[in-house]
C-alpha cells in the first residue's frame, strides 16, 4: 500500500475510534446526571406510579448498556430519535440548525482566515516596528476577552448606540441571502475577533521561523525584497502549520459557537443544545453532542491529513 494512503487510512480509523469513544463519554455523562428524563417531563410532583409508567414507555427501565448500543445503532442508520419535549424528529431539527450554524461559521471563516494571514504577513514584513506591535496588541486583547463579553459590548455600542444592526440574529427560510447576511453581521464579527489572533500569530511565528533558514538568506543575497522573500519562499513552506491552526479554529467556529449563538439568540446548534439542556431533553443533548464531536474530530482529521500531504517529513516519522 502507498505510504500516503496507509497514513490517511490510519487517521480515518483513528477518527472513527475517537468518535466512538466520544459517543460513549457523552452517553455516560448524561447517565450520571441526577434524575432522569421522565422526572423532568412529569415534574417533582409526579407520583411513583406515573414515573414508573413513563420510564417504561421511554425505555429508561432497561440497562444503560442496552440503551447505548440501541442509540448507537440508530445513529449509524441516521436515526437520532425524537425530542422528548415536542416529539419532532431530531435529525430533521438538527439539519436546519446545523445549516444555520455552518452558515454563520462560514461567513466568519471567509472574513477571518484571509484577514489573519494578511495581518500575519504584515506583522512579519514590519517585524518589531509599530505595525507589528499594533496588530499583536489588538489581536491579543480580543482573544483575551471572553466572547460573551465582546458580544454584549458589540450589542451595546453597534446595535443600541449606533443602531446599525439588530441585536437579535434571527433568520428564517423566507429571508434572502443578503437579509441573512445583515442579520448575522454582529455574531460573525464577534467570532472573527475571537479566532483572528491565534491564526495571525501562528502565521507570524511560522514565517519568522523560516526566515532564519539558509535558503532565505540566499534569497535575500540575490537582491529580492522582503515581500518577495516572504511571498515566494517563506509562506509556501509555512502552509502546513498555518493550515493546521486554521482547521482547528474552523472547528472552534462550529463547536464553540454555543455562547455567541445564545448571546445573539441565533437559531443554530448551540442555541438548540442550550434549550435541550434547560428542558432536560436528553435525546437532543446526545444528538447535539455527537454532531459536535463528529465535526470537531472531522476537521482535526482533515488538518492532520493536509499537514501530512503538505510536509514530506511527516510521511516518514522516525
Amino acid at each position: 500500500m502507498h505510504p500516503i494512503i496507509k497514513l490517511v487510512s490510519q487517521r480515518l480509523a483513528l477518527g472513527i475510534l475517537l468518535l466512538f469513544g466520544a459517543s460513549a463519554l457523552i452517553f455516560g455523562l448524561t447517565e450520571a446526571l441526577p434524575g432522569d428524563a421522565a422526572q423532568a417531563v412529569l415534574g417533582q410532583s409526579a407520583t411513583p406510579e406515573a414515573l414508573a409508567n413513563l420510564r417504561e414507555e421511554m425505555g429508561l427501565d432497561r440497562p444503560a448498556l442496552t440503551r447505548y448500543f440501541e442509540w448507537l445503532g440508530g445513529i449509524v442508520q441516521g436515526d437520532l430519535g425524537q425530542s422528548l419535549t415536542n416529539k419532532l424528529d431530531i435529525a430533521e431539527s438538527i439539519g436546519k440548525r446545523l445549516g444555520n450554524t455552518l452558515f454563520l461559521a462560514c461567513v466568519a471563516a471567509i472574513v477571518s482566515v484571509p484577514l489573519a494571514i494578511f495581518l500575519g504577513l504584515l506583522a512579519v514584513r514590519y517585524r518589531n516596528r509599530w505595525p507589528d506591535k499594533l496588530i499583536s496588541a489588538v489581536t491579543l486583547t480580543t482573544v483575551s476577552i471572553p466572547e460573551f463579553l465582546i458580544g454584549y459590548v458589540v450589542i451595546y455600542y453597534i446595535s443600541v448606540k449606533l443602531g446599525w444592526f439588530s441585536s437579535l440574529a434571527m433568520i428564517n427560510d423566507s429571508m434572502s441571502f443578503w437579509q441573512k447576511l445583515n442579520a448575522i453581521a454582529l455574531p460573525a464579527f464577534v467570532l472573527t475577533l475571537v479566532v483572528l489572533a491565534q491564526m495571525m500569530r501562528m502565521t507570524r511565528a511560522a514565517i519568522l521561523n523560516l526566515m532564519q533558514s539558509a535558503y532565505i538568506e540566499t534569497a535575500e543575497l540575490k537582491g529580492l525584497s522582503t515581500f518577495q522573500v516572504i511571498a515566494r519562499h517563506a509562506f509556501p513552506n509555512a502552509i502546513s502549520p498555518i493550515v493546521n491552526v486554521v482547521m482547528l479554529n474552523l472547528a472552534y467556529l462550529v463547536v464553540g459557537v454555543v455562547v455567541v449563538e445564545v448571546v445573539f439568540v441565533y437559531p443554530g446548534m448551540g442555541q438548540y443544545l442550550v434549550d435541550a439542556v434547560t428542558k432536560r431533553d436528553v435525546p437532543v443533548v446526545l444528538a447535539c453532542g455527537v454532531v459536535f464531536a463528529a465535526v470537531y474530530i472531522g476537521l482535526n482529521m482533515v488538518a492532520d491529513i493536509v499537514s501530512i500531504l503538505a510536509n514530506p517529513r511527516l510521511r516518514h516519522p522516525k
